[in-house]
């Protein structure tokens, strides 16, 4: 299998990474971690030492990050016992619509009831993973719904620790869900048009990172870290391309994306994991290294000219450091210890790092040495939510407001 593997490597290499979101404008956000789910965020400039604060938007308990798409921002959350879509004004924060749901799902391990999972905007649609496993597709303009469907029921899928927080993606008129449940359907694709079922494929369990494609010649193949593999799927059937163990049993969660340069994929994870790089293609995958480099809990790190800026630690104890280091060697080019947990976004030569205590922390996008520009508390209390980078603009949402900072 690998001779095969290795012949086509130079083919595979020169592959093009790809999320298709549809007709996304330059500085849009529309899904987790912005246009390609790496972190990135492309043609913006940001002043570095300036922070002006925006509107404010009271919120409802969950840490879902928002989308921003076409000028409306979709936030998630849940108020008064039912989980919500709200879509409001980008430039205002004006509501313009708002759509909500019965839940009843009870919090046992964090204290929070909300959902977790980004909504994803495509081709004027929003698609949103609930906390209990329910599936919306709205209309992003009005807020009218298309379809939705309750996978946790319809598969009998298991809660998870924190209940369901992978973030689902939209991809050539299918919607990929890793549901994590037994009986065939641990990843599920829905029809986007219509919401019926598509294919189902393994037995493999929910995780709370979310699922990518990259881009092979004239096919595309799908990329899924589940609660104890990293899989290679075929987007049009599901067909399994290869599995290579990732995570370990018990209170253990895999959440961070994988970062993909050519055919190679870095996965990270807290909880004793570490790093892993694998060498992927449509006839298998192999282990490059393995290493205690960067345990992440959840930050997904960005990867800029062949060096990975990650968090280093847990949100909830122990040492936290912020590492850049080579990915082919390991080599760690620098760290900055003694910080807050934080997540991370890259733009205009920048990186900037939102602590998870509400403080923004901006330096340069640096391999030689930490150079940081500007440190400002921007909220109060605990930002787990993924922040959101659009037109110049930062959305940060605390346990009880969505607040924006223009960084121009």
């Amino acid at each position: 299998m690998f001779g095969e593997f290795r012949r086509r490597q130079g083919f595979i290499a020169a592959a093009v990474v790809w999320w298709s979101t549809g007709a996304v404008m330059a500085g849009d956000w529309p899904q987790i971690l912005g246009p390609s789910r790496n972190g990135i965020a492309v043609e913006e400039t940001i002043h570095g030492q300036r922070v002006k604060p925006g509107w404010k938007y009271t919120c409802g308990s969950g840490f879902a990050g928002v989308a921003v798409a076409d000028g409306i921002v979709v936030l998630f959350h849940r108020v008064k016992g039912r989980e919500t879509l709200t879509g409001l004004a980008a430039e205002t924060g004006e509501e313009l619509w708002s759509r909500s749901y019965p839940c009843s799902y009870r919090a046992q391990i964090v204290d929070d009831d909300g959902p977790r999972a980004v909504p994803t905007i495509h081709r004027g649609r929003v698609v949103a993973y609930g906390v209990q496993g329910r599936l919306y597709c709205l209309d992003l303009k009005t807020g009218e719904e298309f379809w939705t469907r309750e996978t946790h029921r319809d598969y009998q899928a298991p809660e998870g620790y924190f209940g369901v927080g992978s973030a689902p993606l939209v991809a050539e008129g299918l919607v990929v869900v890793n549901v994590g449940a037994p009986k065939n359907a641990g990843v599920v694709a829905f029809d986007l048009t219509t919401g019926k079922t598509v294919w189902q494929q393994t037995d493999e369990l929910a995780s709370y990172s979310g699922p990518i494609l990259v881009s092979q010649g004239n096919s595309s193949q799908l990329l899924v870290i589940t609660r104890l593999n990293f899989l290679g799927m075929d987007l049009k059937t599901g067909q399994e391309q290869f599995r290579v163990p990732f995570g370990s049993r018990g209170p253990t969660v895999n959440a961070a994306l994988p970062v993909i340069l050519g055919n190679r994929a870095l996965l990270t994870a807290s909880y004793g994991i570490g790093a892993r790089l694998i060498e992927f293609g449509r006839e298998g995958a192999q282990t490059i290294w393995e290493d205690e480099v960067l345990s992440s809990q959840y930050t997904t790190p960005i990867l800029q000219q062949g060096l990975v800026y990650g968090i280093d630690g847990r949100q909830d104890g122990g040492p936290v450091a912020l590492k850049c280091f080579d990915l082919e060697s390991r080599q760690v080019r620098w760290s900055k210890a003694g910080l807050e947990y934080g997540t991370l976004i890259a733009a205009d030569g920048k990186l900037l790092l939102m602590h998870a205590n509400g403080e923004l922390r901006i330096a340069e996008l640096n391999g030689q040495e930490y150079r940081e520009l500007h440190t400002q508390k921007l909220t109060s209390g605990t930002t787990r939510a993924l922040p959101a980078f659009s037109r110049g603009r930062l959305y940060v949402r605390s346990e009880t407001e969505l607040l924006t900072f223009d960084l121009r």
